[in-house]
């Protein structure tokens, strides 16, 4: 559990995109570096030459600073694509990180899942932050394609689209110690979701 306790919300100024950007990279990097149980406030202000004050000011606490970093690495929200199909929104939703950055967010994630497990406010920051969104998104996605006759609007698969794919994220790499690519994620949206949805 941390020790560090969240300060009280105080008047928030805006942080440019570039300094928020520049923020988050430190954050991620030094996630990387140590793992998230000794990450702390202090070294991230150390590292970005910011006042520990600066950094409550735009995030109550570890856990939500964390968090927004992560968000901040995703390439694309789902909310924001629509294609006209459910294949081509699937596809936009793996097709838009690189592979490099797919294989970096899937270590981060792996070192990140104890510390879930470990840390309620963390674990509620990523459900309220990053999760119950994206997750929206994708419900959204479905229910396009649920009017548009693509799928069946009772068809039960489509309530565990969100545990396929992140499944096909997280388990790749512990079954054939390979990141799961773009193309890797394409053959899967073809071979097993797509079909279980009955497109």
């Amino acid at each position: 559990m941390s020790t560090e306790s969240p300060r009280p919300a105080a008047r928030r100024t805006r942080l440019t995109p570039e300094r928020e950007a520049e923020l988050y990279e430190a954050v991620l990097a030094i996630l990387r570096e140590v793992g998230y149980d000794a990450l702390t406030m202090d070294a991230v202000a150390t590292r970005t030459h910011a006042s520990k004050a600066t950094l409550y000011r735009q995030w109550k606490g570890k856990p939500e600073l964390v968090v927004g970093a992560l968000r901040h690495k995703k390439p694309i929200k789902l909310a924001d694509i629509d294609t006209g199909t459910l294949r081509g929104d699937l596809r936009a939703m793996v097709c838009e990180a690189d592979d490099e950055q797919m294989a970096q967010d899937a270590a981060l994630m792996r070192g990140l899942g104890h510390a879930i497990h470990a840390n309620p406010d963390l674990h509620r920051a990523l459900r309220e932050l990053l999760i119950e969104p994206e997750t929206e998104g994708l419900r959204a996605m479905l229910r396009r394609a649920v009017e548009r006759g693509e799928i069946a609007a009772d068809n039960p698969a489509t309530g565990f689209v969100a545990h396929m794919m992140l499944g096909a994220f997280m388990t790749r790499p512990l079954v054939e110690d390979r990141p799961a690519d773009a193309a890797y994620l394409v053959r899967y949206l073809d071979a097993v979701v797509l079909p279980a949805l009955g497109v």
